[in-house]
């Protein structure tokens, strides 16, 4: 089923383009979900053009729960608005800013991690442990909608451990930088899903255990290896064009 009809069929019934028993903000929460997937997919690809209109045709929403969403993506840098052209999708982020990002997930994660060993509740692991589980039924999937869906599990996994640590500041940071949106838009590697499933194992049995020292160690590594396997694709992208100015 892919995310329109998902969409569709938690909506269910609807009267004027809005749904019966269902509120404006969790529609657009619902249409703000499904456009979160299309990024990370790359069904929407990077630099394109979207419309309030297109999508809520696409979608079979009214136009307010659409534009609540973007509205919100806006907000936080997933989307840029075009002055009466609607809305365009960002390029891909660059080596610099990618570089960045890791730098503040090296010092605010393995923290979190740390304090989710020392706070997480015993429903909060069996939580972590039901994202690895969705995840791992994803894992190797064919096609960029499955892609897509591992990577919004993976955000949620993180977002888990940083709930369970008990720092909302932390957490809200992290959320702010949609580290798992541009990371996946940038690959589309069963590899990756693979890596990062031994990666997340790691981390949650050492908060289970309580063990901090683990935990924090067994996150740091995750987002240096991981960063490594998104790393070389700039470098490849960057021997591509030394390539093309010498011929």
């Amino acid at each position: 089923m892919d995310d329109e009809a998902m969409i569709a069929r938690r909506r269910g019934a609807t009267t004027g383009g809005t749904p019966q028993g269902r509120s404006r903000g969790r529609l657009a929460d619902e249409v703000y979900d499904t456009l979160l997937g299309q990024l990370m997919s790359l069904r929407i690809e990077p630099g394109s053009r979207v419309t309030i209109d297109v999508l809520a045709r696409e979608l079979g929403v009214s136009q307010t729960p659409i534009r609540d969403a973007l509205n919100r993506m806006e907000a936080e840098g997933l989307v840029v608005r075009v002055p009466h052209a609607g809305y365009r999708i960002p390029p891909q982020i660059t080596r610099d800013r990618f570089e960045d990002m890791l730098e503040i997930r090296l010092l605010l994660e393995p923290a979190a991690a740390r304090r989710s060993a020392e706070r997480a509740t015993s429903k909060q692991v069996a939580g972590m442990r039901r994202m690895l589980e969705e995840m791992a039924e994803l894992e190797g999937g064919d096609g960029p909608m499955a892609y897509g869906a591992f990577g919004l599990r993976d955000a949620a996994f993180h977002d888990l451990v940083a709930l369970s640590a008990g720092n909302q500041v932390i957490r809200e940071a992290l959320a702010r930088l949609h580290t798992h949106v541009h990371l996946f838009r940038l690959l589309h590697d069963t590899q990756v899903t693979h890596l990062a499933m031994a990666e997340h194992e790691e981390i949650l049995a050492a908060i289970a255990a309580r063990d901090p020292d683990a935990a924090a160690y067994a996150m740091r590594r995750h987002i240096l290896l991981s960063g490594e396997r998104f790393r070389r694709l700039f470098d490849e992208a960057k021997g591509a064009d030394g390539m093309a100015i010498e011929a």
